[in-house]
């Protein structure tokens, strides 16, 4: 039976093991320091066992243990020190909710802290020392056969060796056509494909790894019996190389296919980004009601028209939507917007930026050349005109971290890799934004953040995003949101 790793830290149980050997010892460690004893009391064994399901739980949820065979010495003690932390850190917060952090020794904590990071430490790099001279870890591999093309054979060996080494043992290979080779990157031919089954049925095979162009007849009776020998078959799909670095299997209709995206999210990532997009559209939403109080008279006065503007803008995978904004221009900006296309800063017209527009409120040039800035242009440095966009977060429509929907023109001239900034729910702030917005004119740099954080997403990167959006907004940075 095949064991699928759904959980990248499953599959290094020794190591999580370690982990908490270590913190228990300096627990235990730091209890004799701090009283010259192991106490009795039921507090510090309950406190034990918390720390014990805290560690435990981080290394499960932030996958601590990824790629730990690999890390080297510097980055195995970063990786150490930045889990010990979040352990204590989570154990102070969980004893301060409680209020019980005045009955526990501080001192007792931060000699936990330092031994539980040398210990750690230690110990890992000793266990990987024991994997690389002793036979342990290569006797926990999976055997595999790898069935390939002989046009691709070293490169994918060479991959699987990289990628997969602590988990798969090559014990052979099978070319899918005739070569005279008789190894590959130190893999030796063991058959031709008409004996692979054969092969398969009398040594130590856990599963094949099938790699070719095309599914001939013979690698069709192959796959069939390794499905009746119940051998665990990888098929590397034709074309998979075409359909980004997050294949995945999945099921449509019934029929097994496998799914491409550029970065795909678990259900929970979906909620946990849409929960902070609720309770940030909110809070949003009640501040641009008061701004809109303050500066909608201001606006009536200088420019008679509304006080928000609707725009239809391109959002995800291209579904159209109305994003809202205080007015900072005239009510005519759109359709005289050709008239001042020779001034824009972005001469690809992707997008349109200009050093001064004149079609902003309150702005104004004298007979001298002079310009004079008005309301307008402070709403717009001050990204005030920006806070109704909170509704349609909270309508669904935008996030509050994504890409910047253009407009409706400007995605009419889209290359396809310009359609890549589509690929998520457009922001109210991102990587451009928070990068220099008003700096950036080259508009493949623009697409070049924008990919970027859509192949890279994660939650935290949406918090860093966010406070350096507030701070950013605070200093009066133009171009925060």
């Amino acid at each position: 039976m095949y064991k699928r790793y759904r959980q990248e830290w499953t599959k290094h149980l020794d190591f999580i093991v370690i982990e908490e050997i270590s913190l228990q010892l300096a627990y235990l460690g730091a209890l004799w320091f701090r009283f010259g004893r192991i106490p009795s009391e039921g507090m510090y064994k309950e406190l034990g066992f918390v720390l014990f399901l805290i560690d435990f739980v981080v290394v499960m949820s932030l996958n601590t243990m990824h790629n730990v065979l690999k890390r080297g010495f510097f980055m195995e003690f970063v990786e150490t020190v930045k889990n010990c932390l979040c352990v204590f850190a989570i154990a102070v917060v969980f004893m301060y909710a409680l209020k019980v952090s005045e009955d526990y020794s501080r001192i007792l904590l931060f000699v936990t802290l330092i031994l539980h990071i040398c210990l750690s430490y230690v110990l890992r790099i000793l266990w990987k020392f024991v994997l690389a001279n002793t036979r342990i870890n290569e006797g926990s591999k999976y055997s595999m056969l790898a069935v390939l093309d002989p046009a691709i054979a070293e490169e994918t060996l060479g991959q699987i060796a990289k990628n997969h080494g602590d988990i798969y043992r090559i014990v052979g290979l099978v070319f899918t056509k005739k070569d005279k080779r008789e190894e590959v990157c130190g893999i030796p031919v063991v058959c031709d494909i008409e004996e692979a089954s054969s092969y398969v049925c009398r040594e130590w095979v856990d599963s094949v790894y099938i790699g070719c162009e095309k599914v001939t007849p013979r690698i069709d009776r192959f796959m069939e019996d390794c499905q009746q020998m119940t051998v665990t078959v990888h098929f590397a799909v034709s074309g998979v190389r075409h359909m980004g670095s997050h294949p995945f299997g999945n099921k449509i209709a019934g029929i097994t296919v496998l799914t491409s995206a550029a970065r795909y999210a678990t259900p929970f990532e979906h909620a946990l980004k849409r929960g902070v997009d609720l309770i940030g559209g909110l809070v949003g939403s009640i501040l641009a009601l008061i701004i809109i109080a303050i500066v909608g008279p201001m606006i009536k006065k200088q420019s008679p028209g509304p006080i928000l503007y609707s725009q239809e803008r391109i959002g995800k995978n291209g579904k159209k939507f109305k994003m809202y904004k205080i007015r900072s221009m005239h009510v005519n900006a759109d359709q005289i917007k050709e008239q001042y296309a020779d001034r824009n800063r972005n001469s690809d017209g992707y997008m349109f930026k200009m050093d001064f527009d004149p079609r902003v409120i309150g702005n104004t040039v004298d007979a001298d050349g002079v310009q004079h800035r008005g309301i307008g242009d402070f709403i717009r440095r001050r990204s005030l005109d920006e806070f109704p966009q909170f509704f349609n977060v909270l309508l669904g429509q935008m996030s509050l971290v994504g890409t910047r929907p253009p407009t409706v023109d400007e995605w009419e001239k889209y290359k396809f890799h310009h359609r890549a900034r589509l690929g998520c729910k457009p922001g109210l702030t991102g990587i451009w934004q928070t990068s220099g917005r008003s700096k950036i004119t080259d508009f493949e740099e623009v697409v070049k953040l924008d990919t970027k954080y859509i192949t890279e997403w994660s939650l935290s990167m949406d918090i860093k995003l966010i406070l350096k959006t507030a701070r950013m907004v605070l200093v009066g940075d133009e171009g925060a949101l």
